[in-house]
């Protein structure tokens, strides 16, 4: 049987929307509070969703259409300091800060 993972964030009991820190092309870019290494960031576009290593841009789980992982890693170059300061702020429970789209 299969069981629905929660989020970390609800998992401590601590319930609270998942932040939205971008969204671009109709790619929706999340950050779960407290969630666990490596650091990574949640992508979801047209039904798909992955879950994608900052560091690298490697999907760690899940998968997206080509074009929108190719785009999803254009905006990691871009803002891989914001991205990893988010990090630490959502390990520590903080609300990441928006990060521009890609353009």
């Amino acid at each position: 049987m299969l069981r629905a993972v929660r989020p970390p964030s609800v998992a401590l009991g601590i319930i609270a929307a998942v932040p939205r820190i971008s969204e671009f092309y109709g790619i929706v870019i999340e950050m779960y509070y407290g969630d666990h290494p490596p650091p990574h960031f949640h992508a979801r576009y047209g039904g798909e969703s992955a879950k994608i290593e900052i560091t690298s841009g490697e999907v760690i789980a899940g998968s997206l259409p080509g074009r929108a992982l190719r785009l999803v890693r254009e905006w990691i170059e871009a803002h891989r300091g914001e991205l990893e300061s988010n990090w630490e702020r959502a390990v520590r429970h903080k609300k990441p800060q928006p990060i521009h789209p890609l353009r």
